[in-house]
């Protein structure tokens, strides 16, 4: 029955996901996606486009699509929303000024039929900087409570150091896993 049940393990984590990360421009796209790929912070600069890499997290295979967040190329994200099967949403907590304008670029995207029944973490990240909101200032910014039918999770990170991500990355994975 074990080596039954670890076929079918297997066989889900065999499948690549596809997981979208967005947010506004400087919120930590970038380096949350190579935090999760090589373990280690590494030096960006402003995504202009998109970077595509392969992540693998307990057995499963996640093609990761960090999409630039300036103003111009956000109304571009929707050209990549087919076949997604996750978002990472990462928010600056520290950035007060824009948070609206996170709320309006998430409400926005969510409303998309093709990301309906995508699976959505929060990352609220800069947790690390003086004066960052809360999660749960995040979480009532961002109007998360409206979200009645879609499965949703908010974390608590740090980019640069680290933290939260394991939490928000075994979250994404068990959801994953379940819904397949």
């Amino acid at each position: 029955m074990g080596a039954l049940l670890s076929y079918f393990r297997g066989l889900i984590g065999s499948r690549e996901m596809r997981i979208l990360i967005l947010g506004l421009d400087g919120a930590g796209k970038t380096t949350i996606l190579y935090r999760l790929q090589v373990g280690e912070v590494v030096t960006t600069i402003p995504t202009i486009g998109f970077n595509v890499e392969q992540v693998t997290y307990k057995n499963l295979r996640f093609q990761v699509w960090d999409l630039g967040g300036q103003t111009s190329i956000r109304p571009y994200w929707r050209c990549y929303y087919s076949n997604t099967d996750a978002i990472i949403y990462v928010v600056d907590s520290a950035d007060r000024d824009r948070i609206g304008i996170s709320k309006q670029e998430l409400v926005s995207m969510l409303e998309e039929d093709e990301l309906k029944s995508a699976i959505l973490a929060v990352l609220a990240n800069k947790q690390d900087m003086e004066g960052a909101m809360t999660v749960a200032e995040v979480h009532s910014a961002l109007g998360l409570d409206a979200l009645k039918t879609r499965t949703f999770q908010i974390f608590k990170t740090s980019a640069i150091k680290g933290e939260g991500l394991d939490q928000a990355m075994d979250w994404l994975a068990n959801a994953l896993a379940t819904r397949k």
